[in-house]
């Protein structure tokens, strides 16, 4: 694995006078890299992944937008403490950083886990939110309850895109387990993280050998894994506080991608929310903003108004 660049290095290498920092909020230190001008908009990221994910949409953002890329209570450069990885007090954090910041409303995007912090945030600081797009994923609800440990005959086991097909979510299963996930991928991390990306990417080259390398190193010690386990191992918890959500009435533009979660978050969403809008990324797994960053920009842009 090469050497990877720090978060100073890698905010100066985009466009739009990014800089790093660090913000101490609800208990919990948090890095986020920020630049751009106009309204505050908040990049929240996934598993197995940083800030860096949002590297292709953030300079075009930055155009109109004040850019806020989050790592997560958890991630890259932010603290990992011992506990508090349920959706609702990874909200508390990203509302805590938005005051802390000076900011009364703003603009939230969320990937992955981060969408699932992002409808949490709407949810229970409805006040301080505008709208919030969700990439390819929304907060945990019952549904998740239905998934099987056996694929499905529709679900795929590797990166075989047959049209109609299903993502077999094998890893959930396995962030599930406490402290042998650290054993097992200690000093494998780049060997998991390719076959993660190589599973849920139409196109691997999306995310390029720096980018590999930089979430390997990322996610190199154990108690990287730990707090990115104990995302999902939170899924329980965040089932339960969702029945209490009731619908939404922040709008919710939901980006989901032609060759990954479209279909099931038009089925699930329109439910959970007053204001909902389901559309679909072509040509697209499951990580939009490096597949197809170019749509993600402009669909976010026509919904930040």
């Amino acid at each position: 694995m090469a050497v990877a660049l720090s978060n100073v290095d890698l905010a100066d290498s985009l466009e739009g006078d990014f800089s790093s920092r660090l913000a101490e909020v609800n208990g919990v230190r948090l890095h986020y890299v920020e630049g751009g001008q106009g309204d505050p908009l908040v990049l929240l990221g996934g598993w197995p992944q940083t800030w860096w994910q949002f590297n292709k949409v953030m300079p075009m953002l930055a155009r109109r937008y004040r850019v806020i890329a989050v790592d997560l209570r958890g991630m890259g450069g932010s603290d990992t403490p011992a506990n508090g990885y349920d959706k609702k007090t990874m909200a508390q954090d990203i509302y805590g950083l938005v005051r802390h910041l000076g900011h009364d409303r703003v603009y939230v995007a969320g990937h992955d886990i981060g969408a699932m912090v992002a409808q949490a945030m709407a949810a229970n600081h409805p006040q301080a939110v505008k709208k919030i797009a969700l990439l390819d994923v929304h907060h945990p609800d019952e549904t998740m309850y239905g998934l099987t440990l056996l694929p499905q005959p529709d679900q795929h086991v590797d990166g075989d895109f047959t049209a109609g097909s299903r993502t077999y979510l094998w890893w959930f299963a396995l962030n599930q387990v406490r402290e042998l996930p650290e054993r097992l991928l200690a000093g494998r991390e780049r060997d998991w993280i390719d076959a993660l990306f190589d599973y849920l990417l139409l196109d691997p080259g999306s995310i390029g050998e720096l980018d590999r390398d930089l979430y390997a190193e990322a996610y190199s010690s154990p108690e990287a894994i730990r707090a990115g386990n104990a995302w999902y191992q939170a899924f329980m918890q965040d089932i339960e506080d969702e029945k209490g959500y009731g619908p939404l009435t922040t709008p919710i533009l939901a980006l989901g991608g032609d060759h990954s979660n479209y279909a099931y978050l038009a089925s699930v969403l329109p439910d959970k929310g007053t204001d909902v809008r389901v559309v679909k990324i072509k040509d697209s797994g499951h990580y939009l903003a490096e597949e197809q960053p170019e749509a993600v920009v402009q669909l976010l842009t026509e919904f930040f108004l």
